[in-house]
């Protein structure tokens, strides 16, 4: 029902909040883009595990795990800009970044409760928010893959 949802929102919320610190501190030992993918990996994971569960404990759980994972995602495209663009372009490429950030978010939640209102289930919606977790995943490796390419001609030259 719609206070159990508000709840389990507010849980994920919550956990966001720290999930937000523990990869900021996560983001200056490891790194931006390495920051990324653990955490779009993880937060994959904890979509994934929405799919097979349905009882309410395992909802919660699940939800407070997403809440943990989803957070390092948005914050990392700012480090990512620290770390390989001048600071004198910062403001325009975060901007940036995080404007195409909230309007995926944006879109992504409007997507998942027409999908929910078409064919009358969640499990569409989660699979559709796997498909655009991996597409994000596909994309942030091949940059960092680049990335790495262009730094060692660098350090080559």
């Amino acid at each position: 029902g719609p206070a159990r949802g508000a709840q389990m929102l507010s849980l994920m919320l919550a956990l966001g909040i720290v999930s937000r610190l523990s990869f900021g501190w996560i983001s200056d030992h490891i790194g931006g883009f390495r920051t990324l993918l653990l955490s779009s990996l993880l937060q994959g994971l904890a979509l994934l595990m929405f799919v097979p569960f349905n009882g309410l404990v395992s909802l919660y759980l699940i939800s407070g795990l997403f809440g943990l994972f989803q957070g390092g995602i948005v914050p990392s495209y700012a480090v990512i800009v620290r770390e390989y663009f001048p600071a004198s372009e910062a403001g325009t490429r975060i901007s940036a970044v995080i404007t195409a950030s909230i309007f995926g978010m944006a879109l992504g939640g409007w997507m998942s409760g027409a999908i929910f209102d078409w064919t009358g289930s969640y499990r569409a919606a989660f699979l559709n928010g796997i498909a655009w977790n991996a597409l994000n995943l596909a994309l942030a490796g091949f940059l960092w893959t680049r990335a790495k390419g262009a730094q060692r001609v660098l350090a080559a030259a």
